[in-house]
């Protein structure tokens, strides 16, 4: 995978696993930050509000640098982390997972509770669509009316996404585009007379 993309899914989907009468309820869900990860786990908490356990784990940014797991009373590490191993083994972020228990009254003895989340958590990831997706750099360049035509050939020939664009005397477009191919964008951009970056 390129530095310059990631792996996510595209729509909530859920899984389930029983063991031992346990039932285990799970969801992937496509979050972007840590308060929408926060308003989710709020829901599911008062959706499965007679669960024993609502263990998680999340997953954020094209680095991958932002994440946590919690086993919400479970034995420690036995849910949250293998829940986080789904996550990582496939190399997945932006991406909370959730996994509700209801207790079927065996026990089922650390190496179970391990299994359970791993494989509940992993049905939630089968059930959705994962796709890659590039990590973007907007680029805001400014140039003269005259010059129009040659910064609009560049944006053709490359196709970055047009984000905004204003057409005056003074002209400005914001572009977006992969941000492997941004420094080739603005050298061509820069070599049109007049232009410059803001």
């Amino acid at each position: 995978m390129a530095d310059d993309s990631y792996r996510t899914i595209q729509q909530t989907a859920e899984g389930y696993y029983t063991e031992k009468r346990s039932r285990f309820i799970s969801y992937a869900v496509p979050v972007r930050t840590v308060e929408e990860v926060k308003e989710q786990l709020d829901k599911y908490r008062k959706q499965y509000y007679d669960a024993r356990h609502v263990c998680w784990a999340y997953m954020l940014g094209a680095d991958r640098l932002t994440f946590r797991a919690n086993d919400d009373g479970e034995p420690s590490s036995t849910a949250g982390k293998p829940i986080l191993g789904q996550i990582n083994s496939n190399e997945l972020t932006d991406i909370l997972i959730v996994v509700i228990r209801y207790f079927g009254g065996i026990e089922l003895g650390t190496s179970g509770l391990i299994v359970a989340y791993r494989t509940a958590a992993a049905e939630a990831i089968a059930a959705t669509t994962i796709e890659e997706r590039t990590v973007d750099e907007d680029i805001t360049v400014a140039f003269e009316y005259p010059y129009l035509n040659g910064i609009m050939r560049i944006v053709k020939e490359d196709n970055p996404q047009i984000i905004s664009q204003k057409f005056e005397m003074d002209c400005e477009m914001t572009l977006r585009i992969r941000k492997g191919e941004a420094d080739k964008l603005k050298n061509r951009l820069l070599k049109v007379e007049t232009a410059y970056l803001k």
